[in-house]
């Protein structure tokens, strides 16, 4: 068995409490600074791990954000898309709930700033990534429930979209009244597009 390697899992806990910070106060408000002090991490070790400052730390950031749900999204995928699709919703409704809807969605966060240069920063370019990696994961277990490809793309579009937008509104809102008017509307349109049996 591999011993865990302290300098990874402190880099680790940096880019965790980056995701975190960003989720809650979007990516303009999330300093270096601020995250090593979030993470109790000396900030000269922050600057050590990311020696290209907020940008690298933020994209990567946004990229274990991405990894977490991807991981959680996979797992549950296995039992069909109506499972992985209540659970995707849980997943969600746990976050806003459980931080007293001050924590959104960190890929979401980044997405919707504008970017500070006229190219796309690596940290938007990571965002769009991200979507995508989650759009995929959606249209691939459709279409192995019998759903054909394009309308497969298009629930997972609507999907990913929806449940971002919602989360958002959940928060603005203080309720989860969205989130659970969106899961119903959701799950009848997945449950529609597989297969009887497949579901």
């Amino acid at each position: 068995m591999t011993e865990p390697n302290p300098q990874a899992q402190a880099r680790e806990r940096i880019v965790a409490g980056a995701a975190d910070m960003i989720r809650r106060r979007g990516l303009s408000a999330t300093s270096i600074r601020e995250t090593a002090k979030h993470a109790k991490a000396p900030l000269g070790s922050t600057y050590h791990y990311f020696p290209g400052g907020k940008q690298q730390l933020s994209t990567e950031a946004v990229r274990y954000a991405g990894d977490v749900i991807a991981r959680s999204l996979r797992k549950e995928l296995e039992a069909g898309p109506v499972p992985g699709l209540r659970a995707l919703l849980d997943l969600w409704r746990r976050t806003v709930v459980g931080t007293d809807f001050h924590a959104g969605c960190t890929v979401l966060a980044v997405a919707i700033e504008e970017p500070p240069v006229a190219e796309v920063p690596p940290v938007l370019a990571a965002a769009a990534e991200v979507f995508e990696q989650w759009e995929e994961l959606l249209a691939a277990s459709l279409r192995a429930h019998g759903v054909e490809r394009g309308r497969a793309d298009e629930i997972a579009t609507l999907v990913v979209a929806s449940v971002e937008g919602t989360v958002a509104m959940c928060r603005a809102k203080r309720s989860t009244e969205p989130l659970d008017r969106v899961a119903r509307q959701l799950e009848a349109v997945v449950a529609g597009a597989v297969s009887p049996g497949e579901r």
